[in-house]
């Protein structure tokens, strides 16, 4: 039915009567076609790049080997577009006929119930009823007479003494459904036809990001055609655990519909399976990639190189020995979304997602540093026996200083509120999905990220799943004890470092001077000026220091980290150097058997 209508279905030649006759069963199996097309691409990247790709790079060595690789990768990304652009037809056709069928259920019901009356629905859509009732003078029987649609559904009220007729409402109402649906079917009819002659690939065999550029706006399109078949059914608003029961009852068809049209919004819905978001994120990367590509101011660049990194990362095949990497969310809104697990979280027993804090964005350092404190860890928890998990989390705008309004977020801690709601059902969708049986969780906020750990636990049942909680270099955590965090004293860990001086800035309640250094002269300056006025104290800047005796949690071994003023510098590198094992094996160590469920293991410090 396609190419009937210009404008949105206006001078469609579109009639009732052929609105009728579309099969749309005829609809479903083309999508069928389409989606047995994408999943076969599916499967043939999985193999190239999941088996022949690692299996080339083990055993082949020399330039032959390495361009045999670099061909094969290529195949890869053509076999994930084919299955991206086919998945984006099926869906198109299925929405189609979804719409038309809605369509035609609204049509048929009124030309039933004109049968039943026995009017006439005429081929232009006009009713004509037959006379009945009797008039006001005469007495006699009211002529029949015929009702069209109009632009406008809805009958005009009559002026004058005029006796209404029986039928004539009804007989509006009819006509008005039978124009309503027709107009309907051929505005879908206009919309899904200019959607099908953009999903045309490019020529050649490559695939360049200026491709992934226009499958970002193919994306974009059927998305917003399918609004009604699709995404008004994913449950937003509902817990992790409802959201996977929603989505363990779809249908495998569905499924993969969701997969290829919303790969943003499933692999970033908590309580869908882990390989499903990885599925789902790392085809929304190709389309964030392209999307971002295609702008050419400095955040859209600095968040490419990012995603290009994270891209380059997940491509290549894990040694012997260490874990693959996941993909749990990936978006560009705000200062960037990341969220990398190194070891499936859901078949781990031991599960630890670290929240970064200050200066954290989507960015190549946060790419390369940030995802590598992740990975490092799950090596080293899983030297413990147990399957284990590490998670980066970047799930929330963690504010940006030194820039002024950024330094100010810090000293508020409104973003660790929203981000500590976030954080929560992201590790309520961990307990709902993994599948152990015996789950033992832990949460790591580091600086600013132990402040929004702890916002975390003082929502409505605390962090759920979570057994253990680890700060590191930390300025608060917002509550002044270990028993406010709903794990128990014995199951607060802290670790803070004799040099970092973000673990020692004074509360902001204790003095202007230290405001006003926090503010204007940085962390550093804050510390100098709090040592002065704050000597002894155990109040830093969100509170009680997490590393004192009163607040009552286990503070654990690590390194003393570079010294605050070294060859005449200034320096908060002992702030950055937790999660490190060359620099900080001690912190690294200690992390790992908390992480592993061994934290009676661990090298205690006394508090401070």
């Amino acid at each position: 039915m396609s190419g009937r209508g210009s404008g949105a279905g206006a001078g469609s030649s579109l009639t009732w009567s052929a609105l009728r006759e579309v099969r749309c069963a005829e609809l479903e199996e083309a999508a069928d076609g389409w989606g047995r097309v994408s999943n076969r691409a599916d499967a043939a990247r999985d193999r190239v790049e999941g088996q022949i790709l690692p299996g080339l790079r083990d055993t082949q060595k020399g330039e032959a080997a390495g361009a045999a690789l670099g061909r094969l990768r290529r195949l890869g990304t053509n076999f994930q577009y084919i299955y991206t652009e086919c998945g984006l037809l099926r869906t198109t056709l299925n929405s189609l006929a979804h719409e038309i069928k809605a369509q035609q259920r609204v049509l048929q019901g009124a030309l039933d119930e004109a049968a039943e009356l026995r009017f006439t629905v005429h081929p232009d859509g006009s009713v004509t009823y037959p006379e009945a009732g009797e008039g006001l003078v005469a007495g006699k029987p009211l002529a029949g007479g015929t009702a069209s649609g109009v632009p406008n559904p809805g009958m005009v009220a009559p002026s004058g003494l005029v006796t209404p007729h029986p039928h004539a409402g009804k007989a509006q109402d009819i006509a008005d459904r039978v124009a309503r649906a027709v107009r309907t079917a051929a505005d879908a009819d206009w919309r899904y036809t200019r959607i099908l002659r953009e999903l045309r690939a490019q020529t050649g065999l490559s695939v360049p990001t200026a491709t992934w550029t226009d499958a970002a706006a193919d994306a974009a399109a059927v998305r917003q055609a399918a609004r009604s078949y699709l995404e008004n059914a994913i449950p937003h608003d509902a817990s992790p655990a409802e959201r996977k029961k929603w989505w363990d009852g779809l249908t495998e068809e569905h499924r993969e519909e969701y997969l290829a049209v919303y790969p943003d919004l499933i692999g970033n819905l908590d309580g869908v399976p882990a390989l499903v978001r990885d599925a789902a994120n790392r085809d929304n990367l190709q389309l964030l990639i392209g999307k971002l590509a295609g702008q050419d101011d400095e955040d859209s660049a600095t968040k490419l190189a990012a995603l290009r990194e994270i891209d380059r990362q997940l491509r290549e095949v894990p040694k012997a020995g260490e874990p693959p990497m996941y993909l749990l969310g990936i978006g560009d809104q705000g200062n960037g979304r990341a969220i990398v697990a190194y070891g499936n979280p859901d078949t781990s027993r031991n599960v630890a997602a670290y929240v970064p804090g200050l200066n954290t964005s989507l960015d190549e350092d946060f790419a390369q540093g940030d995802l590598k404190r992740a990975r490092d860890l799950s090596i080293a928890a899983n030297q413990y026996g147990a399957p284990a998990a590490a998670i980066t989390w970047l799930g929330y705008d963690a504010p940006q200083s030194p820039d002024g309004m950024g330094t100010l977020a810090v000293a508020a801690g409104g973003r660790a509120e929203t981000g500590g709601r976030s954080f929560g059902e992201f590790m309520g969708g961990i307990a709902a999905t993994n599948d152990y049986g015996d789950l033992h969780m832990t949460a790591i906020g580091h600086s600013y990220g132990s402040r929004t750990v702890g916002a975390a636990t003082q929502q409505p049942g605390g962090i759920p799943g979570v057994d253990d909680i680890v700060f590191v270099g930390s300025p608060g955590v917002g509550v002044d004890s270990a028993d406010d965090l709903g794990v128990g004293r014995d199951h607060v860990f802290v670790g803070a470092a004799a040099n970092d001086v973000v673990t020692k800035l004074p509360s902001k309640e204790q003095t202007a001077l230290g405001a006003a250094e926090m503010l204007f002269g940085g962390p550093a300056a804050a510390y100098l000026a709090g040592d002065l006025v704050d000597r002894g104290d155990d109040d830093v800047w969100f509170g009680k220091d997490p590393a004192s005796e009163a607040f009552g949690a286990r503070r654990f071994e690590v390194g003393d980290g570079p010294p605050l003023v070294a060859n005449g510098k200034l320096s908060v590198d002992a702030h950055s150097e937790y999660f490190d094992p060359a620099l900080d094996g001690k912190s690294v160590e200690n992390m790992a058997l908390i992480a592993s469920g061994n934290s009676r293991k661990i090298k205690s410090e006394e508090p401070r």
